[in-house]
């Protein structure tokens, strides 16, 4: 459908969504479109309020989360705005649809003796991937970066002498972040490897990018995905041990070593201050819990 191609296009390249955020609104455009056209033989542009009511109805009838529900609404505010700024529809249908309330999840994070034992019981085998495990896992606890941030990193990104990274973020955003010097060794001894690694005479090696496989080839989000949660799992009995922990685990140990949170905000490339917030909670439940293991009266 033409109007849903071109307001794709608009977020892909105007707006600059990320791929993952890209392919999830397209999904729910057309599962909107198949719903209105079976059930009110209408077409897009001609619905209004009841109509995309009806929709987030059947959606909870069939025990879609309040979550996703959200997000599809989400979704169809910004195509009827990007549609009424085209002069395609006089109003916004979807601008009244109120958000389903959903209960607040504190972030998962790895406790600060776990994260030390994952870098200081000898877990990681002292070859090439193992080395190479350890420099992804490092840099994901060191900096809070994002698997696809981490993944996409350069060589040429990384400033040896400044003790810095330059990070591509959200919608292309630069930003800068500071390396502490447990984290620039284990990232040079992983350069050090790879160089050794791969003579270029004899191997295809797509050295552009910082991370390179085993077999010469940039690594990708899934493989950074295994490497973390078999690590992890050595380590600590928490089900969700993905890369986005990990940034969590960031957050959440700067905030109670005392960082202040709009540098956390900074380092994590979050575009408002409400985003890194939720850290906070953590932070709290915490001084609870301290509070009552140690007050006579708690």
């Amino acid at each position: 459908m033409q109007e849903i191609e071109q307001y794709i296009d608009y977020i892909k390249y105007e707006k600059r969504y990320s791929v993952y955020t890209t392919r999830s609104y397209e999904i729910d455009l057309r599962q909107f479109v198949e719903f209105i056209e079976n059930k009110f033989d209408l077409e897009i542009l001609h619905c209004d309020f009841s109509h995309i009511r009806s929709w987030v109805v059947q959606l909870s009838n069939n025990h879609i989360s309040k979550r996703s529900i959200n997000r599809k609404i989400t979704t169809l505010r910004s195509f009827y705005k990007y549609q009424k700024s085209r002069g395609s529809v006089e109003n916004n249908p979807a601008s009244t649809i109120k958000l389903l309330k959903t209960p607040k999840l504190l972030p998962i994070f790895v406790e600060e003796d776990n994260m030390e034992k994952l870098f200081n019981e000898d877990l990681f085998e002292n070859n090439y991937k193992g080395i190479l495990s350890k420099a992804i896992a490092e840099l994901l606890y060191g900096t809070g970066m994002r698997v696809s941030e981490l993944v996409n990193l350069h060589a040429k990104d990384i400033d040896w002498y400044q003790g810095q990274l330059k990070v591509l973020g959200k919608r292309n955003k630069e930003r800068i972040i500071p390396m502490s010097d447990n984290l620039k060794e284990s990232l040079h001894l992983y350069n050090k490897v790879k160089k050794e690694s791969f003579n270029k005479d004899e191997t295809s090696i797509d050295d552009s990018y910082f991370f390179i496989g085993t077999k010469g080839k940039k690594i990708y989000n899934k493989y950074v995905y295994r490497i973390i949660n078999y690590y992890l799992s050595l380590v600590t009995t928490i089900k969700k041990r993905s890369p986005h922990v990990i940034r969590h685990t960031f957050a959440t140990h700067m905030l109670n070593k005392g960082a202040d949170l709009n540098a956390i905000k900074e380092i994590l490339g979050h575009s408002s201050l409400s985003a890194t917030q939720v850290y906070t909670h953590n932070s709290i439940e915490k001084l609870k819990h301290v509070y009552k293991q140690a007050h006579p009266k708690a």
